[in-house]
């Protein structure tokens, strides 16, 4: 007979050992070092290095006193046990004494590891600085001559765009040998530098490239390694090719560009930046929506970017049945492909760097060994490149790396244990871990955090793997085939058309981004909360407290959310975009319809304010005057809208700017007007007159100035008077024609609230309300505090772009009101 079966036994949930954080110690040490010495003299960095180290041999590893009491206590528990069978006395150390004594020498080894990766940070730092602070460099910059310089080319180049006249290039070199132009001993060095070049020679050059020319060196900016900016105008000579990897990323790069041409502009310019980063033909509109959806590490090279992208590959080899070593051999393999065709400049190295750690997480589940090693390379970058310690883009990719392997590992597990399909709970927990631990930076950074980062970025999860490895297959293809390198990316522009749909939808999302905190206080205050929250968590209670919490704040805000009037106000007359220092009037002419008056310095402010509007049609985009702070934005305004027409004045200066405004109307296809006196437009209840320029004005302080075209609106009422830049000469003209016809209810003020008023115009117009665009800690004086005085005493409500943000003035019952969106505010 035999007896009962023995009783199952039931599983129990895995326990994941603590991680190690001593080196995770180090690296920090390191980083803060580092971050602190890159604004110290090199001498200070030193001394600052050497008191760290000197630290950490003071506080030396844990006294043998701990561990013999740990093995004491090991002694005692032993005794005790014998005692306890002859009968004696029994005596136990509680094993909770031995784990205080444990957490205890673990705390002092994490400490003396920060203190000692101070001192190496502070040291390598200061080591760095040193070469910017070298005697003969430092007087060529100081004597303002030009120079010859011998440079490496260490990054693609950067195009400068957002104003008028021609490009500019940004590229940054690794210095080896600079002279004087007239003749002399050359200074041979090795430092970083930025070159500023005009001209479109530089925009092909590789990394990698020797080249040499002729600039002026100028002071480098306080807290990076460069050593000097080189102002060039002229071409660069090349000196030699670059190494065969980069010649190769560079035709790969450019015949994945010649395939995507022909597709549509959304996804032919996404793909090439989902697949190398290359976000030269990316819609900025485009590139606004991912951010705004969390999703820009999609079109950027990061750590977060190759481990998704990697493990998505891992994904797809596991499921095939691969095993261990298989797996790893692919990923290696398309690892470094990723590097080669990425360029294997210093940013994707680090990032391939970061997303092989992440992916060893992943595919191993040993998180205890994989965050030593995310620690032991992101220090050993930090010693090797200090600048990093103050790069946006190293600190997303540490966290996000981090989160992949303390918070994915932990929470695929917890829904696997809920009954989730093993690839579903990947799916999620990926994006969600590397949100969450990026989560502090990214708000930091853009003063907002994204309520629908997380689920756009687990809906997109499909379509990253087919328009990747099409995209992959089209660069690889194009040399050889180019039409099947097109075939390839027609057939990836489809999943890629997914994600744009997604990121437009996420945008628009109302409330989707919540206003935050900017800067560092807003990055550590959601990094506190969100250490908190993850803390807590571990508990149940805590868990259904937070979730009820959550249910009612949603429930609570969406009464609020249908009922209150959110942004436009109903009934908006005018709107002052907030847009810098310069000038973007917004003026209602229909449901999604406007006309526009300037359209400020640079494309992403006046494009983000029409958007908040809900503006897809411009009636008339009418041009104050030409300077680059009314016209530089027009790039932003063009962007997915239909312009009607385009209006300006008979003013022949800036010439270049007036080129500008000719080439971006011929683009889009709309007439260009030239208007003056007694010309009208009326659209959608709006009226629009221009009322100056009377006669050409010559000889005043500024001529382009004083020659803006000066326009009343009027719409249900009310009117506004809109004088663009124009200067007491035209102001003085305007009153001695118009006098007091010239009053209104609105009044935006002249040239930004310069002191160039005339007082009597002030007193003709008598405004209800006065807006002032004008930019925050501007180098003009604006706007002057006397005329912002003389307003006030008049009666006007004075409001300013840089104070308020975005400012609309509203007409209803009767009366006027004004509301604002807050400075930096996003929706």
């Amino acid at each position: 007979m035999t007896g009962p079966p023995a009783p199952r036994r039931q599983p129990s949930a895995r326990v994941r050992a603590a991680p190690d954080l001593r080196l995770a110690g180090f690296m920090v040490g390191v980083w803060l070092a580092s971050l602190v010495a890159l604004r110290l003299a090199a001498r200070d960095g030193l001394l600052a290095g050497g008191a760290a180290g000197v630290g950490a041999l003071a506080a030396g590893p844990p006294r043998k006193g701990a561990a013999g009491e740990r093995g004491k206590g090991d002694q005692h528990e032993r005794t005790g046990s014998r005692h306890n069978v002859t009968g004696t006395r029994r005596r136990r150390i509680p094993a909770e004494s031995q784990r205080r004594v444990r957490n205890r020498a673990a705390l002092r080894w994490i400490m003396v590891a920060v203190a000692l990766g101070a001192g190496c940070g502070a040291v390598a730092t200061a080591a760095r600085v040193s070469v910017r602070e070298a005697g003969p460099l430092v007087a060529l910059i100081e004597s303002g001559e030009p120079v010859e310089v011998w440079a490496v080319v260490r990054d693609d180049p950067r195009a400068l765009t957002g104003g008028p006249g021609p490009r500019a290039y940004l590229v940054a070199v690794e210095l080896e040998r600079v002279r004087p132009a007239g003749g002399g001993d050359p200074v041979r060095l090795s430092a970083r530098a930025l070159v500023l070049g005009s001209d479109p020679g530089w925009r092909g050059l590789l990394p990698g490239q020797h080249v040499l020319a002729v600039g002026r060196l100028t002071a480098p900016r306080p807290g990076d390694l460069r050593a000097a900016v080189v102002s060039v105008r002229k071409s660069p000579r090349l000196i030699g090719q670059s190494s065969w990897a980069q010649r190769a990323a560079g035709a790969l790069r450019a015949g994945l560009q010649r395939a995507c041409e022909p597709l549509p502009d959304d996804s032919g310019g996404l793909l090439p930046g989902l697949v190398v980063g290359d976000t030269s033909r990316l819609d900025p509109g485009l590139e606004a929506d991912f951010q705004a959806t969390g999703m820009t590490h999609l079109n950027a090279v990061s750590g977060a970017n190759v481990a998704i992208i990697l493990g998505v590959v891992l994904f797809v080899v596991r499921r095939a049945g691969a095993g261990p070593v298989l797996c790893a051999v692919v990923c290696a393999f398309a690892l470094a492909g990723f590097v080669i065709l990425a360029r294997p400049s210093p940013s994707v190295v680090r990032a391939a760097a970061m997303g092989a750690i992440g992916l060893l997480g992943l595919a191993s589940g040993r998180s205890r060994a994989a965050v030593p090693a995310l620690a032991a390379a992101g220090a050993v970058l930090l010693i090797a490149d200090p600048e990093l310690a103050a790069d946006a883009g190293f600190a997303l990719s540490v966290l996000a790396t981090g989160g992949l392997l303390l918070l994915a590992p932990v929470w695929r597990d917890a829904l696997r244990a809920r009954g989730w399909p093993p690839g579903a709970a990947e799916a999620l927990a990926v994006p969600a871990a590397a949100q969450v631990a990026c989560g502090p930076v990214i708000a930091g950074l853009s003063g907002t955090v994204s309520l629908v980062a997380v689920p756009a970025n687990l809906v997109v999860v499909p379509a990253i793997a087919p328009a990747t490895l099409l995209g992959v297959a089209s660069a690889l293809l194009s040399p050889v085939w180019p039409v099947g390198a097109e075939f390839a990316a027609w057939l990836g522009h489809w999943p890629a058309e997914w994600l744009v749909l997604v990121a437009r939808t996420g945008a628009r999302v109302p409330a989707g981004a919540l206003p935050w905190p900017a800067g560092v206080p807003g990055a550590l205050l959601l990094a506190v909360l969100t250490v908190m929250v993850l803390v807590a968590a571990r508990r149940p209670v805590a868990r259904r407290l937070a979730a009820v919490v959550a249910v009612c704040a949603v429930l609570g805000a969406l009464p609020v959310r249908l009922l209150a009037p959110g942004w436009p106000p109903p009934g908006w007359l005018v709107v002052a975009c907030a847009v810098g220092q310069g000038d973007a009037i917004v003026l209602p002419a229909g449901a999604a319809r406007a006309v526009v008056v300037d359209a400020g310095p640079e494309p992403d402010p006046v494009d983000g304010c029409l958007r908040r509007l809900g503006i897809r049609e411009v009636a008339v985009f009418v041009v104050s005057h030409y300077h680059a702070d009314h016209i530089g934005g027009m790039d932003g305004l063009f962007r997915g809208r239909a312009v009607a027409a385009v209006a300006g004045p008979d003013w022949p200066e800036p010439a270049g700017g007036r080129r500008e405004v000719a080439e971006a109307a011929g683009k889009a296809g709309a007439p260009v007007w030239t208007v003056g006196p007694g010309w009208t437009y009326e659209v959608g209840g709006l009226r629009l007159e221009a009322l100056a320029p009377l006669e050409p004005l010559r000889g005043t302080n500024s001529d382009p100035n004083n020659n803006s075209l000066v326009l009343r609106a009027t719409s249900g009422g009310r009117s506004v008077l809109l004088p663009g830049d124009a200067e007491t000469e035209e102001q003085n003209d305007l009153v001695g024609r118009f006098g007091t016809a010239l009053r209104a209810d609105v009044l935006k003020v002249a040239h930004h609230g310069s002191a160039l008023q005339s007082p009597e115009l002030l007193d003709a117009v008598d405004p209800v309300v006065a807006l002032v665009s004008v930019g925050v800690d501007n180098d003009y004086g604006h706007p002057n505090a006397s005329l912002l005085a003389r307003l006030v005493r008049s009666g006007a409500r004075v409001l300013r772009t840089d104070q308020s943000g975005d400012v609309a003035v509203t007409a209803a019952d009767g009366r006027l009101a004004v509301t604002v969106r807050g400075p930096g505010t996003v929706e």
